[in-house]
């Protein structure tokens, strides 16, 4: 009798227990900034790195914001301002057909250096947040399946030190859209542990269709190399800069 009860058990919870938990994606964004990050500078409303709204990589038409609000893959569920120190504005997206989750972040573009900072103790599976939603935990930062950086590179200007050694079970992935990143990024995310899906080798516009190219891929869990390729064609098709010049920007591994 005990053996049945056991067996109606497993018949009635087999398939809670055995559900994966969604895969989720979290984007911290630098917002640009003329005064704080040296660039070149932009229009002034685009490169005001206090105001979210207009920034140019978040507000603006292909910033993070912008862009995947007009997607007919992601649907926004929630905002919330300034939900910690440094960071304006966060963003949760779900993807429209698949059990995935995105988190995007805008952090003040003065607080560059601490948006790297926490973008690569994520790649180390450190610092993990986690979200309620409708019954659901999902893991974001250190437990996020993947993490993304877009923005300036800083560490063009400064290095960085955190908590970068893996601590991580799993893999993790990173993309990271910023000039030059695959030079200037290698050495600490080599200490991450975490997989390089797409980054750069030259300098390059860090604007979200490229990002939402490659995640579409990543959705339907291609490989790295038809990833990248998804990334490269949407680089291209926006700043029409050629296949074989995108391929050469855009890469995967080390």
């Amino acid at each position: 009798m005990r053996g049945i009860i056991f067996l109606v058990a497993l018949a009635v919870f087999g398939t809670t227990f055995g559900q994966e938990s969604p895969k989720t994606i979290h984007v911290y964004v630098a917002l640009c900034d003329n005064v704080n990050q040296g660039i070149v500078p932009v229009p002034a409303k685009l490169g005001n790195g206090q105001d979210p709204k207009n920034n140019l990589y978040w507000g603006a038409m292909y910033g993070v914001k912008g862009h995947f609000n007009r997607s007919n893959s992601w649907q926004l569920i929630k905002t919330q301002a300034n939900p910690q120190e440094g960071i304006l504005e966060r963003l949760l997206f779900k993807h429209r057909t698949e059990e995935v989750y995105l988190l995007a972040d805008a952090y003040d573009g003065a607080k560059i250096k601490q948006t790297t900072i926490d973008f690569l103790e994520a790649a180390a599976g450190c610092n993990g947040q986690n979200v309620a939603l409708e019954g659901k935990t999902l893991k974001f930062a250190g437990g996020a399946d993947l993490v993304a950086y877009i923005g300036h590179d800083g560490l063009m200007e400064f290095n960085v030190t955190g908590n970068f050694v893996s601590k991580s079970k799993q893999e993790k992935q990173a993309i990271i859209l910023a000039c030059i990143s695959k030079d200037f990024f290698a050495p600490y995310l080599r200490d991450t542990k975490a997989n390089p899906l797409v980054w750069t080798t030259g300098l390059m516009a860090p604007e979200a269709y490229t990002l939402e190219a490659a995640l579409d891929g990543w959705v339907l869990n291609e490989s790295d190399a038809q990833i990248r390729e998804r990334a490269a064609a949407a680089y291209h098709k926006y700043q029409k800069c050629g296949m074989r010049g995108a391929r050469n920007l855009l890469v995967t591994g080390y």
